[in-house]
């Protein structure tokens, strides 16, 4: 009788061992943060009740690897490269940061800018299964709610974007969703932060793109985007019901708002949440890293070049005014140092008494008229730059003259078409370095190939890509529990990813270094800017850890798989075979 029950209870320490897996059998395979597809073991396979529902062969991680990129070799057209690779995130999550990390130069560039605008355009057409979380602005007073929808609890970054300027393709409302999920693939492969404590949210408040209004394919609301009092209110209480369910620290991304909201949201939230805007802080970190470097090879101070953007919306006013602190750390007044940046929008140079009106944001940037400027040719004539920074998005408006004028007036003129995608960009790389002999220094916002001129001298063009900058100081403000970011952490990021440029890349022409070490140098950054915050006494989390490079490697996730055995183990048989008890001998 005793021995029969002991054989009953045991099973029920199993059941507990299966509660705690949560999942078993075909929902265990179509969980792509649980799936392995051919690379559960038998043990696992038999237990797990997954034995039949896959084909015999046990398969290493690396040889799924394998077969996934051998299938994108064959692929020449980067929007189906870019369905497949989301294929792969939505069946097996650790293999498909295996395959882009694997091959992180290359699937870059499909997974984020430029293939993501081409994805974003085309997002209804293409769409699969739905990724993060959509929120309009009839969900207003149940945002809370809605977050409590999503399954995972312990969130640390959010990417939000309300897809009115995406990149530089404009107004594609919940299209943009496309922006947030490939920041946030980046946030993991480039700083190794855990997928699951990641969340992508798209606010769809309208849009006033007549062509989507028009698709029958559109995801979105059918209605001309909100600009009343109530789109305020709904960011308000999107920002409040984040913190609420996560925490005050929660990292929360702007992304791809337009002009007017991304700065008063920038200053309306800053000192009240950890929140900054890519656009605007992310940008100018890495295009003054650039700055910093193209120093470097010029052997010029900051503080004694003179700047001029095409462009003068929220990308230019912020790598504006990070340039301002970095002068100003070289000895240069606030003012001093405004003096020497100059910008060129739609309506002209910025200068006093122009018809145009200039947005407040734009107000320490406009100087005396230098003259009569009719063109951005006439101003780099006249105004006579060191360095050109394209960010209009308006394509390619650097043209033959422009680049011919920098080379003429500079030996080492720079120059920068940062503009998204690569279609938006103010000039080519071959153009830039042809036109100037080889002599600028270069760098885009979409990658370009290497370019060879003439002579036979080859050059690798710098990408000014945020993903430099964001994954690193993300993964800083998660670990050390900063509640606001301020513009010194992404100038601090600017130093720190100028500073691992090596002499042999400079020589080469790049500005930065390669991509295919970025989770290295999101590493470096993270632990420079966990070093800063902390000696700025505005860290929260604490205790503070003594060996901050050890630190922040040890948080990093990684891709190889996990086993879902249950924890077997065995008792003493004396701890749970009772006495002989007399009586029951014969049974």
């Amino acid at each position: 009788m005793l021995s029969r029950l002991r054989v009953t209870v045991r099973p029920c320490v199993s059941a507990c061992r299966w509660a705690h897996t949560k999942e078993k059998g075909k929902p265990l395979m179509l969980n792509p943060r649980t799936n392995k597809g051919m690379a559960f073991s038998l043990k696992e396979r038999q237990i797990l009740g997954l034995q039949g529902l896959l084909p015999p062969k046990i398969e290493t991680q690396g040889i799924q690897a394998m077969r996934f990129q051998r299938n994108l070799e064959k692929m020449s057209d980067p929007l189906q490269m870019y369905i497949y690779l989301m294929g792969i995130q939505e069946r097996n999550e650790r293999l498909f940061y295996r395959v882009l990390m694997g091959d992180i130069e290359r699937l870059m560039p499909i997974v984020y800018t430029p293939t993501v605008g081409l994805a974003c355009t085309h997002y209804g057409h293409i769409f699969r299964r739905p990724k993060g979380l959509f929120i309009s602005i009839l969900d207003r007073g149940h945002i809370r709610s809605i977050l409590d929808n999503w399954p995972e609890e312990d969130v640390k970054a959010v990417v939000v974007t309300d897809g009115e300027r995406i990149l530089g393709l404009g107004d594609l409302g919940v299209y943009g969703m496309g922006i947030p999920v490939g920041k946030l693939c980046l946030y993991t492969a480039c700083a190794g932060i855990k997928p699951e404590s990641c969340l992508p949210v798209c606010i769809d408040v309208g849009t006033d793109n007549e062509t989507l209004l028009k698709d029958p394919f559109y995801m979105g609301l059918y209605q001309k985007r909100d600009r009343s009092q109530l789109y305020d209110d709904l960011i308000d209480e999107f920002m409040d019901a984040v913190v609420q369910k996560y925490g005050q620290s929660t990292l929360i991304q702007f992304e791809d708002f337009g002009n007017h909201n991304a700065f008063r949201f920038l200053r309306k939230y800053r000192e009240k949440y950890c929140t900054f805007n890519d656009d605007i802080q992310g940008t100018a970190s890495v295009a003054l890293a650039g700055l910093l470097a193209a120093q470097r090879a010029i052997g010029k101070p900051i503080s004694e070049h003179r700047v001029l953007f095409l462009g003068a919306g929220e990308a230019a006013l912020g790598i504006a005014n990070l340039i301002v602190m970095a002068m100003m750390e070289g000895g240069v007044t606030q003012a001093g140092a405004r003096k020497k940046i100059w910008m060129f929008d739609k309506y002209g140079l910025l200068v006093q008494g122009r018809e145009q009106a200039t947005d407040h944001n734009q107000e320490a940037f406009v100087h005396p008229s230098p003259g009569d400027i009719k063109s951005f040719l006439d101003a780099v004539n006249v105004l006579k730059p060191t360095a050109i920074i394209g960010v209009s998005g308006a394509g390619r408006l650097f043209t033959k003259e422009v680049l011919t004028a920098m080379g003429s007036l500079n030996e080492r003129p720079i120059i920068f078409a940062l503009s998204n995608p690569t279609t938006k960009a103010e000039c080519t790389a071959e153009d830039a370095y042809t036109l100037t002999q080889g002599r600028c220094l270069f760098a885009s916002g979409s990658p370009f190939g290497p370019v060879t001129l003439s002579d036979g001298r080859t050059f690798i063009p710098g990408q000014g890509n945020n993903a430099y900058i964001f994954p690193g100081v993300a993964l800083a403000v998660i670990l050390s529990g900063v509640r606001h970011i301020s513009d010194t952490i992404f100038l601090e990021a600017a130093k720190t990813l100028a500073g691992q440029l090596t002499d042999e890349e400079l020589s080469e022409g790049r500005l930065y270094p390669p991509l295919s070490n970025i989770r290295e140098v999101s590493i470096h950054m993270a632990v420079k800017v966990v070093e800063y915050v902390y000696a700025s006494g505005v860290a929260f989390r604490y205790p503070e850890p003594l060996d901050k490079d050890a630190y922040v490697r040890s948080t990093m996730w990684e891709t190889h798989y996990d086993s879902f055995l249950p924890d077997i183990y065995d008792w003493p048989l004396d701890a749970h075979t009772p006495p002989t008890i007399e009586g029951l001998k014969g049974e």
